[in-house]
C-alpha cells in the first residue's frame, strides 16, 4: 500500500558519523563572532538523524488516523504504525511471544510497568538509578520497594542483589536496572543480575535509555523480561517510547490509560452505569487515545539506520572518541572524572567530571557563551548517585552557584559530555581545548545566576 520510499543506505552515508540535524548551526558567542555548535549533550537528547527526518519528511503528506479510519491514508498510516512496532521488535531481538508497546518516553514506559504490577509485588532498584527507574515504583499502593546502596563494582551489584533476593518473601518481584549510568557513562552487568533475578524467581526491566543509542540491546541474550527506552535519546525526538517484553503483566492489568482505543465495548446498564470491555490485545490495551505515529515511524527509522549502519563499528568508533576524550581531560591536573565502577570500568560515550576552583554551572556556561559547546551541568535527574559521587568535593561556588543547592546546602553538581554517531571528531577536540583554556586562563567573561540558571552578565 505504501506509495512513498523511506531513505535507504544509499540516501545519506551509513559511514560515522552518521550525519544529523544542526550539524552546521552557528551559534553567537558572547566574546564576539559565531562558531558551529559543538552539541555534546546527546544524553538528554540527542539530534535527529537525517535519515530519521527525511523519513519523517516523506511520509508527513500522507499522515492520517492510526486504527480507526476507512480511508486510504488513514489505513496506510495504521499499517505503517504497525510495521513500526514490528520494526522495534527485530531491533530488540524480541522472543515470539513479547509485545512492543509505544509509549511517551522511558519515564512514562516504566510508569506504565509500574501501574501494572500484580499487587504485592517486591521491587528491587538501586539508589544510583536515573529518576525515571528510580522513582515510580514507590507511588503504587500495592508495590514495596527495597532500594540497594550503590555498588563499587559490578561484581558488588550482583552480589548485592543475591543477597536481596535471597531474602525476599514469596510472591511477584521485579528488578530495575539502568543499562548504562546517565552519570558516569558505565555500563552494569546486566546479563548477570538479570541471572540473578531469575535465579530467585524475580523478573527484570532493563532502564536501556542510555544504552540503546550505543550499543545494540537484545531482550532474548540478555534474558530481561522487558526493556525501556525514549527514541530522543535514539536520534529520533519526535515525543515517542518503548516499553517492550512479556506480556502477561500486562494483559492482566487495567489499562494504563482509559479512554478511545483501549476498549472493544462501552454499553450502558440499566442502573445507568457504564458497562466497559477493555481490549485483551496489550497494545490496543495501554495505547488509548490517538498514537503518536510519528513519534513510533521516527524510531523504527532511527532502528533501521543504527543497524544498517552498523553497530560494531559505531561501537568502535565511540571507543576511540571516549579513549581521546580521557586521555585529553587526564592532561588536566584540576580535572576529576566522577566514576562508580573505577577508571577502568566500560563506558558508553557519557562521561561527567568536576574542576577544581570552578563550581560546575558555571564552567559549563563558560563552555557554551565562550566556545559554544553544549554540555550539562547539575544532578542529571539522578540526585542520589551524583550526590554519593560528589560527597567528598569542596563547596567551590565559583561566579554562579548550582541550581540544585537548598538554602544552607552545600553546592554540589557535575559536568557532563555526551556524544555519539553524529558527533565529529572535531567536537571532542574543541571541547578538550575549551577544557584547558578555561582551567589555565579562566573565563573572559562575567556570569551571574538568573532563575537558578548561571548565565553571561
Amino acid at each position: 500500500m505504501t506509495v512513498y520510499s523511506p531513505a535507504t543506505a544509499t540516501d545519506c552515508e551509513t559511514t560515522s558519523p552518521l550525519p544529523v540535524l544542526g550539524r552546521d548551526v552557528r551559534v553567537p558567542l558572547v566574546t564576539g563572532g559565531e562558531v558551529t555548535y559543538a552539541a555534546l549533550d546527546y544524553a538528554a537528547s540527542a539530534p535527529a538523524l537525517q535519515r530519521v527526518w527525511d523519513d519523517v519528511a516523506a511520509y508527513a503528506p500522507y499522515y492520517g488516523s492510526v486504527h480507526r479510519g476507512a480511508g486510504y491514508l488513514s489505513q496506510l498510516s495504521t499499517d505503517l504504525f504497525e510495521q513500526s512496532r514490528a520494526t522495534v521488535a527485530r531491533f530488540l531481538g524480541c522472543r515470539p511471544d513479547d509485545e512492543v508497546v509505544f509509549t511517551r518516553s522511558t519515564t512514562d514506559s516504566l510508569n506504565l510497568l509500574a501501574a501494572v504490577l500484580p499487587a504485592g509485588t517486591q521491587v528491587y532498584v538501586f539508589d544510583t538509578e536515573h529518576h525515571a527507574s528510580l522513582l515510580p515504583w514507590q507511588r503504587g499502593e500495592d508495590a514495596h520497594v527495597t532500594w540497594l546502596s550503590a555498588p563499587r563494582t559490578p561484581e558488588q551489584a550482583v552480589a548485592a542483589l543475591d543477597v536481596a533476593l535471597h531474602g525476599a518473601p514469596k510472591g511477584p518481584k521485579l528488578v530495575c536496572v539502568t543499562g548504562a549510568s546517565n552519570v558516569t557513562g558505565e555500563l552494569w552487568p546486566v546479563r548477570k543480575l538479570a541471572a540473578a533475578a531469575h535465579r530467585h524467581g524475580a523478573r527484570i526491566v532493563l532502564d536501556a535509555a542510555q544504552l540503546v543509542p550505543h550499543q545494540a540491546v537484545d531482550i532474548t541474550a540478555l534474558d530481561v523480561d522487558w526493556v525501556a527506552f525514549s527514541g530522543h535519546k535514539l536520534y529520533a525526538p519526535f515525543g515517542s517510547g518503548v516499553l517492550a517484553g512479556r506480556p502477561d503483566w500486562l494483559r492482566d492489568a487495567e489499562p494504563y490509560l482509559a479512554g478511545g482505543g483501549a476498549t472493544r465495548k462501552v454499553a450502558r446498564r440499566v442502573d445507568g452505569q457504564l458497562d466497559v470491555e477493555w481490549h485483551t490485545a496489550v497494545a490496543a490495551r495501554h495505547e488509548a487515545g490517538s498514537p503518536n505515529v510519528i513519534g513510533a515511524y521516527a524510531i523504527a527509522s532511527a532502528c533501521r539506520a543504527l543497524t544498517e549502519a552498523g553497530y560494531d563499528r559505531l561501537v568502535t568508533r565511540e571507543r576511540q572518541l571516549l579513549a581521546r576524550l580521557r586521555e585529553g581531560l587526564a592532561t588536566v591536573p584540576e580535572v576529576r572524572v566522577l566514576s562508580l565502577f573505577g577508571e577502568d570500568s566500560a563506558r558508553v560515550g557519557v562521561l561527567s567530571f568536576v574542576v577544581q576552583g570552578w563550581n560546575s554551572s558555571h564552567f559549563a556556561a563558560a563552555l557554551s557563551a565562550e566556545h559554544g559547546i553544549g554540555v550539562r551541568d547539575g544532578l542529571f535527574c539522578a540526585h542520589p548517585l551524583v550526590r554519593t559521587l560528589l560527597d567528598s568535593e569542596p563547596d567551590e561556588p565559583g561566579e554562579c552557584g548550582a541550581p540544585d543547592a537548598a538554602p544552607g546546602e552545600r553546592s554540589l553538581n557535575a559536568i557532563r559530555v555526551s556524544f555519539g554517531a553524529g558527533t565529529p571528531d572535531e567536537h571532542i577536540d574543541r571541547f578538550l581545548d575549551a577544557v584547558t583554556t578555561l582551567v589555565k586562563d579562566g573565563a573572559r567573561w562575567s556570569y551571574r545566576t538568573e532563575n537558578g540558571r548561571c548565565v553571561p552578565a
